[in-house]
């Protein structure tokens, strides 16, 4: 291997060895504060569902005693590293430094932004959760529009910024094309954002949602190196290594859960990706347990609806419909572990074999 393929691969997977050891690191003084403020939900979640078997696998206990903003230690640990590189190489401007630098405005700015961006807003309705009176406290309807009118304007600014500043209007359709939407390009991201957004629902068992983002990420890593976006490729790794360092800590019984802080930035942050891979049309197979998960809810509710009642699942999100089946929790996460790697792997192949 060539010295600069060697520096090309060590700029993709010292990230994610950093970041992850960056989590770890920084986890313990952040568990200090969430327990000395005593970050978790005061008031269990409210829910229509008032079947057995609801009740049976819904953890009240868990949830009224765990810290819910864990999400941190992704999002800051990559924020860290990112800045890490980036005072090396400004400080110490030597060719390595500079080459293992991925903080660049044209590859990493844009995720950076949504990963932060959408990680505070995150955080505000968590700490709103946690510290709030009264509906809101409760994720009561209203703030739930609040926060998805929030997502709308991240996904706005981003679909501006791909049509009018990089010029990009058109979407690949795998083994077909390019299909040019326009100025309605923007709207066709906002709605990948927030369709992207409801799997944020798989947050329902210890190591479950961290388990399925991690090698999600290290799939979009290998997408991005395919694609000679080196810096996009660093940052991704990196996601993807403070998402496992969150599951170290997150493994039954979890020390905390990640929170909206984590999941909103995480799935916010995997659309974008997707849009500057050029492969939104993949992404449904590559994140396929996440596709799962919120399709299952909108079935149940749809047919709650339309069917006077009746549902289609026990329970639902799918994780929790095999829990009320007499699935073990850790059968459902590593079950659902498996299945991310192998959709991972077939949509890294697609997005190879259909360029």
């Amino acid at each position: 291997m060539t010295e600069i393929g060697t520096l090309t691969l060590l700029k993709i997977f010292i990230p994610a060895a950093l970041t992850f050891a960056v989590g770890i690191f920084i986890t313990p003084l952040l568990m200090h504060y969430f327990v000395k403020y005593q970050m978790w939900k005061k008031v269990s979640r409210k829910s229509d569902d008032k079947s057995v078997a609801f009740k049976q696998i819904h953890n009240e206990a868990g949830e009224l005693s765990t810290p819910r903003v864990g999400g941190i230690v992704i999002w800051l640990s990559v924020f860290l590293v990112i800045i890490l590189f980036a005072l090396v190489s400004w400080i110490f401007p030597t060719s390595l430094a500079e080459k293992l630098n991925f903080l660049s405005r044209n590859q990493t700015f844009i995720p950076l932004f949504a990963l932060i961006a959408a990680a505070l807003i995150g955080l505000s309705d968590d700490l709103l959760q946690i510290f709030g009176k009264g509906n809101y406290a409760n994720d009561h309807s209203k703030y739930r529009k609040i926060k998805a009118g929030t997502i709308i304007l991240i996904g706005l600014f981003i679909g501006w910024w791909f049509v009018f500043k990089l010029g990009v209007t058109a979407v690949h359709i795998p083994f077909y094309g390019s299909l040019d939407f326009g100025i309605f390009y923007i709207l066709f991201f906002i709605m990948v954002m927030l369709a992207t957004f409801s799997a944020s629902v798989i947050d329902g068992i210890d190591g479950l949602s961290a388990g399925v983002l991690a090698p999600i990420f290290m799939g979009y890593a290998a997408i991005a190196f395919l694609n000679h976006q080196n810096d996009l490729a660093a940052f991704t790794s990196a996601v993807s290594g403070g998402t496992l360092a969150f599951l170290w800590f997150n493994i039954p019984p979890a020390r905390f859960y990640m929170g909206e802080t984590g999941m909103l930035a995480l799935t916010v942050v995997l659309s974008v990706l997707a849009f500057m891979t050029d492969t939104v049309f993949i992404l449904p197979i590559i994140a396929l347990p996440l596709v799962a998960t919120s399709f299952s809810v909108i079935v149940q509710l749809l047919s709650k609806k339309f069917r006077g009642g009746k549902k289609v699942f026990l329970v639902a999100p799918l994780h929790h419909h095999f829990e009320a089946l007499g699935w073990s929790k850790y059968k459902v996460v590593m079950r659902y572990w498996v299945i991310a790697m192998v959709s991972v792997v077939v949509g890294v192949i697609l997005a190879l074999l259909s360029k």
